[in-house]
């Protein structure tokens, strides 16, 4: 609570008791509740011998008569009661008749009067000091916008440190030298060498950016200031400049030091973008950065790490050598980075016996660290929901799915016919999948509505992988198409449930003609001059640079692959349709099929109990007592000749 809040009540309660004092003090000193009459009504009283005493209690009068009754009056204060009734005709005798008493008002009274006159004035007295105090204040908040809004933390007891950092080494050994410095300085500098004045940390959402920020901080104990792009800049001109020269200022302060500027993409972008208005403000507020990060006052220790999704769009000039030297790419981790984070984050959690961390490092690919600990989060959640003292790998394997795909809903109903759609459909996938060698191992196929989908065949790549060959592409586009195949075949009827492969088909085929050069008629060249982030390879949009013929013959090629595909699919589904309608079958019993019985249905092995297991082993090398060992290549593979072009 602030002074202000304290003293309000303070001079609220001084007042109050002032006046009930005053209030108190005057009606103790009106006369008793009587009939009043006039001074000159009491002069006939009194000479018609009526009276017999007047007491005089300051202008108050308690007239006593002679029939015992009382009456009050009130004499003017210019005089007193005597001279006032001998003007209005009462001789000295019938005044010697009477018996005249003047009361004195005793000494507590009066001072209490006097209190309550005092405090009142006390009470003044305070009021308009604590007015003046919040005057002051309210113009100390006015010129307090132009404080910086950083948060500092001190070092002394880092709460993250390089050990829960996982995944991303490379950028954890160019941090480390970062590090050395802000510990022994005197190292670098006999030898002449400049640690970088900045260093800019860019990477997708969730790789760890602001995480790896703080373990530097924590690693080098020292100050760590951290503060938003956006809070630089506010409604009134000036402020963000003024945010800016005071944070570096406190930076100074406690040299050494880290200042850390999160989403420096609100402050930074490319000047001359704005005409008036907040654009000219903030970059105001990105010429005050430009100085204190290399301006002529640079002889002190404290670095500067800024954290950005979107490079392309900061000034050249906060770029250049000399502000931020370093730029580090957080890129999504691979197979052993993932388990390395997911080391990290089941620390102290108990897990089952059939935990294998391995395992679920290669069925998330894609996953950044941010997904990875929502993973472990959920398979927790699962297993606190179940009742179960330890986290085992059906939860793991369930929350990834949660992640991927969304909760489960199986409350949704559903016709026969629409279910058995669906299952023809998601086993149109798995049988392509199964049977063209590049594309990726089926993992899981289930016709339960997960999201806002109706089913989901999951296929997990074996390793991770950075560059796709075009013959994984045709595979890929087959499988995409599988489903829609399947249904054609079956049903002589297609559905609105391939409306996203048709999307991704799309997509896909006319990257590889535009983009990859993997189209025969076109040649090895690309199409389009895509905008697209530097350091992310994220496409924000494009250029077009070719003719409307040239555009027409890239139509045509597009339209050439996904025919072509379409055709491979239903050649496969059309020579394993014994495969395709076992395995449509057994999902409409079960809803759900593991790789392994997946696998054994294809092989034709017996079926097991139509009661699926309440946690089945989800990993394909995880072998069944009832089902023979699956070799890695799962089966006697098709490589199906290309389907012939449409005319």
């Amino acid at each position: 609570m602030n002074s202000k809040s304290r003293g309000s009540p303070f001079i609220y309660l001084i007042i109050l008791t002032a006046a009930v004092f005053l209030v108190y003090s005057f009606y103790s000193q009106r006369t008793p509740s009587v009939s009043q009459m006039k001074l000159s009504e009491v002069a006939a009283h009194i000479r018609a011998g009526n009276v017999t005493s007047i007491r005089v209690e300051g202008d108050d009068l308690l007239v006593k008569l002679k029939d015992g009754g009382e009456v009050g009056s009130h004499k003017g204060s210019e005089s007193t009661v005597t001279e006032q009734l001998r003007d209005l005709g009462v001789t000295e005798e019938e005044l010697a008749n009477i018996e005249i008493e003047v009361a004195q008002p005793p000494d507590w009274m009066t001072l209490l009067s006097a209190g309550g006159s005092i405090l009142l004035v006390v009470a003044m007295l305070v009021g308009g000091y604590l007015m003046l105090r919040q005057f002051q204040g309210a113009n100390n908040q006015a010129l307090a916008f132009g404080k910086s809004r950083a948060r500092m933390y001190t070092g002394d007891q880092p709460s993250v440190t390089f050990d829960d950092v996982a995944g991303v080494d490379e950028a954890k050994e160019e941090l480390r030298e970062v590090v050395e410095f802000l510990k022994e300085p005197e190292k670098f500098v006999q030898l002449g060498a400049r640690i970088p004045k900045g260093v800019l940390l860019v990477g997708a959402p969730g790789t760890g950016k602001t995480l790896l920020a703080k373990a530097v901080s924590g690693e080098a104990g020292v100050p760590f200031f951290s503060i938003s792009g956006s809070e630089f800049v506010e409604m009134f001109v000036g402020v963000g400049a003024s945010r800016v020269r005071d944070l570096f200022n406190q930076a100074k302060r406690h040299s050494p030091c880290i200042v850390f500027l999160d989403e420096i993409d609100a402050v930074g972008r490319h000047r001359g973008a704005g005409l008036g208005g907040s654009h000219d403000e903030r970059e105001q507020t990105l010429n005050q950065i430009l100085v204190e990060m290399d301006g002529f006052d640079t002889d002190t220790n404290v670095i500067i790490m800024a954290a950005t999704n979107r490079p392309d769009i900061l000034d050249p000039a906060l770029l250049r050598p000399g502000r931020f030297d370093r730029r580090i790419v957080l890129d999504r981790p691979d197979i052993r980075g993932r388990e390395a984070i997911l080391k990290v984050h089941v620390r102290g959690k108990p897990l089952g016996e059939d935990v294998d961390l391995t395992t679920l490092a290669k069925s998330t690919p894609g996953f950044v660290g941010a997904d990875i600990e929502n993973l472990v989060n959920e398979a927790a959640i699962l297993a606190a929901r179940r009742n179960k003292k330890v986290i085992e790998m059906a939860e793991f394997e369930e929350a990834i799915e949660r992640v991927i795909a969304g909760p489960e809903r199986k409350s949704r109903l559903i016709s026969d016919e629409e279910k058995r759609i669906t299952a023809y459909h998601e086993a149109g996938h798995a049988v392509v999948a199964h049977v063209l060698p590049k594309c990726d191992p089926v993992h899981k196929v289930s016709i339960v509505a997960r999201g806002i989908a109706s089913g989901y065949t999951m296929a997990l790549p074996e390793e991770d992988r950075r560059i796709v060959s075009k013959a994984k592409f045709r595979d890929d586009l087959a499988f995409a198409l599988g489903g829609r195949a399947a249904e054609e075949l079956v049903f002589g009827d297609v559905t609105t449930g391939a409306a996203n492969d048709l999307e991704r088909v799309t997509e896909m085929a006319r990257a590889m003609v535009t983009r990859y050069g993997m189209s025969e008629r076109l040649g090895p060249m690309t199409f389009g001059q895509k905008e697209e982030l530097v350091f992310l390879g994220k496409e924000i949009g494009e250029q077009r640079d070719y003719s409307e013929a040239v555009a027409q013959e890239i139509d045509q090629e597009v339209r050439k692959i996904v025919h072509e595909a379409y055709e491979r699919a239903k050649e496969v589904l059309t020579r394993y349709r014994e495969q395709l309608d076992r395995i449509a079958e057994r999902l409409i019993e079960v809803e759900t099929l593991e790789a392994d019985e997946f696998v054994a249905l294809f092989e034709g092995a017996p079926r097991k109990d139509p009661k699926a297991p309440e946690s089945p082993p989800p990993v394909p090398d995880v072998k069944r007592p009832d089902v023979q060992p699956v070799p890695k290549r799962r089966k006697p593979r098709l490589d199906m000749p290309p389907a012939p072009a449409p005319a």
